[in-house]
């Protein structure tokens, strides 16, 4: 059995969509008794006939469907990699891991601002906790991840400062407190709480571990969409990171936590010499959470 060539691909994919060896031959610029020959070949390859040769034409057979499904997978990739090779140099490409609530602003203004200066960059993007980010800036699985409060960072991996994130109160517009603009922890005391979890400790709420009570959780909802619905609908508050706040709807206010626990370091991650806090994409994460926070200070200023 011969082998299967990017020329006999070519001439046969031709030959079945023109129904004819001679007219197959003027589109390729061949001889018609070059088209045969690659024809002959090709079958060689298959170990079947691939048309069926009438009075009129040709008709592709079984065997040369099968041919052709993968011909177009073939040609077509070698089409990409001709038209990737006018331009030698290939586009940039970077996995970038972040918490939850970074991917709600932060990470999309990112990859804004990093297409409008650096076109070619291309980021592919996971969410997830910090161990499992952690692990897979370790395995190499991902190259950088915006990571949220104090990180102990493993062997082989950087940690650099992206900025303070305070804490939020989310209510709704209508909700008696929603006309402040910062409150202390005791304030909330008597509210509804909306969490991500049963146990305090493992929600935001753990900041507030020994502040001698005990927050009421009306409902737990692990999504932000779902904490949200239930804010907008009135039923209760929940925290949010000052990262997610440009992205909560008109339905929803926030009130500036007023407690120094209430700031959690946002900091970014990669491996170690690989000068990732210089790389394009930390540069754009840089620009992003400074116009976040900005645009954060005016929306609570009004």
């Amino acid at each position: 059995m011969g082998e299967f060539t990017v020329t006999g691909l070519r001439v046969v994919r031709e030959a079945a969509r023109t129904g004819s060896f001679t007219r197959a031959a003027e589109r390729l610029g061949y001889t018609q008794s070059a088209v045969s020959r690659q024809i002959t070949l090709m079958e060689q390859a298959a170990g079947h006939p691939l048309f069926d040769r009438q009075a009129r034409g040709v008709r592709p057979t079984e065997a040369c469907r099968i041919v052709l499904r993968h011909a177009d997978t073939v040609l077509d990739s070698l089409d990409t990699a001709r038209e990737e090779l006018r331009n030698p140099q290939p586009p940039s490409r970077i996995r970038v891991g972040a918490f939850s609530t970074a991917t709600a602003a932060l990470i999309p203004r990112a990859i804004t601002f990093a297409a409008q200066q650096h076109p070619s960059l291309q980021v592919r993007l996971r969410e997830g906790m910090t161990p499992g980010l952690l692990s897979g800036i370790t395995r190499g699985r991902i190259d950088m991840a915006v990571l949220s409060g104090d990180v102990e960072a493993p062997a082989g991996v950087e940690v650099s400062p992206l900025l303070m994130d305070s804490l939020h109160v989310a209510v709704h517009t209508t909700h008696p407190l929603a006309a402040h603009t910062r409150l202390s922890p005791t304030a909330l005391r008597n509210e509804r709480w909306i969490v991500g979890s049963e146990d305090p400790r493992t929600t935001l709420l753990g900041m507030w571990a020994h502040a001698g009570w005990q927050p009421h959780i009306a409902y737990v909802a692990r999504d932000w969409v779902a904490k949200l619905g239930l804010v907008a609908a009135g039923l209760g508050v929940t925290l949010v990171p000052g990262l997610a706040v440009p992205a909560l709807p008109a339905t929803v206010s926030v009130i500036l936590v007023d407690d120094p626990a209430a700031v959690r370091p946002t900091v970014l991650a990669y491996r170690r010499g690989e000068s990732g806090d210089a790389h394009p994409f930390a540069e754009a994460l840089q620009e992003s959470a400074a116009q976040l926070a900005a645009e954060l200070r005016v929306r609570l200023r009004n």
